[in-house]
């Protein structure tokens, strides 16, 4: 048989996260032809994750500029892709999650009657400003595509209410394949204060906030309750790799800056930001992917929104939603601060997210939709 001719499409560091391990997983069998092909929407993190995992991308499209739009990110990826698909005539592309990459490669490809797989599919909030632009973005690839790769059961079942049932696989999510990569035991961090710390006695959080639904009043509200939290806890420390984007930094700096033990520091690389984690005590964040990550690590997880599309941890215990007033955030910040028993019940949890083998499964899943095997992987999660 011929090979399958499979390209990854990503742009931003956390697609990238997710899918080098799967760029990896489809070119080492050998029934793929794999292909890569990143847009840069964020240049230097994307490039980062692309060495840890030693990816080297068949195009790079290189769209990023200064303060670029939603529009401008669109456009520019979508016609990218127009040149790159003439070129490659691939099988099936592959695309992740939600981010305007997402939305212009699955675009680009239904325009050239080329198959999608959506890698992490049905995740939902039902708020299609919330989060923005990103609900919209996936409830869009969904419709796109032909072949839906879902972390959980939950997500399989959003898609069967929007009467998508047909090429639904439960997968598991390819970030806790990521993780076996990228966790060792004795690694040095390339910012001096992270090697200083003191993890078995100090209780250090690590905190990441910068979506964009939270500017304003929400992202005032979380950093009041952060200097509340490092002002009463003296056992604290609060690290902040603080996003990029302007309004962030600018936050940041207005209410975190000058306290002794918050740290605001340049974002890190992905190979840091897994090990930092490893090694916290907690970890507050408005992220996606690090409520899935930071269980797998045994992290407890205080989501810094209102909603989450990701139930299923909650459900399972490993994550909290703090939401976006001041009082809540302190108040569940130091329960389990303060409360052991609280802290431990939380940090056991079992992760619903995955077992390292999801790479594999989609593999498999694409294998056996092109007829390349008998019969479909197992699902995840039995």
């Amino acid at each position: 048989m011929s090979k399958i001719k499979v390209m990854t499409v990503f742009g931003t560091r956390p697609e990238a996260v997710k899918m080098a391990p799967l760029a990896l997983e489809l070119s080492r069998r050998p029934e793929f032809d794999a292909k890569c092909c990143v847009t840069a929407q964020h240049r230097e993190m994307l490039d980062s994750v692309l060495n840890i995992f030693h990816v080297k991308p068949d195009y790079d499209l290189n769209i990023m500029q200064p303060r670029q739009t939603l529009s401008d990110i669109t456009c520019k990826s979508l016609l990218g892709m127009e040149q790159v698909l003439e070129q490659a005539k691939p099988d099936l592309i592959l695309v992740h999650g939600d981010t305007s990459t997402t939305f212009a490669g699955a675009l680009a490809a239904f325009y050239h009657k080329i198959p999608v797989g959506h890698v992490e599919a049905g995740l939902r909030t039902y708020d299609k400003l919330s989060p923005y632009p990103e609900e919209m973005n996936r409830k869009l690839v969904g419709a796109i595509a032909d072949l839906h790769f879902c972390p959980t059961a939950r997500n399989r079942e959003n898609l069967a209410r929007e009467n998508i049932t047909s090429g639904v696989f439960v997968t598991g999510n390819t970030v806790i394949d990521a993780l076996q990569t990228t966790v060792v035991k004795d690694f040095t961090f390339s910012e001096p204060i992270l090697n200083q710390f003191d993890y078995a006695h100090q209780k250090v959080i690590l905190i990441t906030c910068h979506r964009r639904e939270n500017y304003g009043r929400p992202m005032a509200n979380i950093m009041t309750a952060l200097r509340r939290i490092a002002d009463a806890f003296p056992d604290t420390q609060l690290v902040y790799p603080v996003h990029l984007s302007p309004v962030v930094q600018e936050s940041a700096k207005t209410y975190l800056g000058g306290h002794q033990r918050i740290h605001l520091i340049a974002p890190l690389s992905v190979d840091e930001m897994h090990n930092l984690m490893a090694r916290c005590y907690l970890v507050m964040t408005d992220s996606g992917g690090l409520q899935e990550e930071a269980p797998a690590l045994g992290k407890p997880v205080l989501v810094l929104r209102r909603e989450t599309e990701r139930p299923e941890a909650v459900e399972a215990g490993t994550v909290r939603l703090a939401g976006v007033e001041e009082e809540n955030i302190f108040r569940l910040a130091a329960q389990l601060l303060s409360d052991r028993e609280e802290y431990q019940r939380m940090a056991r949890a079992v992760n619903p997210y995955g077992d390292g083998q999801a790479c594999r499964r989609i593999a498999g899943a694409i294998a056996w939709h092109f007829g390349q095997r008998p019969q479909p992987p197992e699902a995840f999660g039995g």
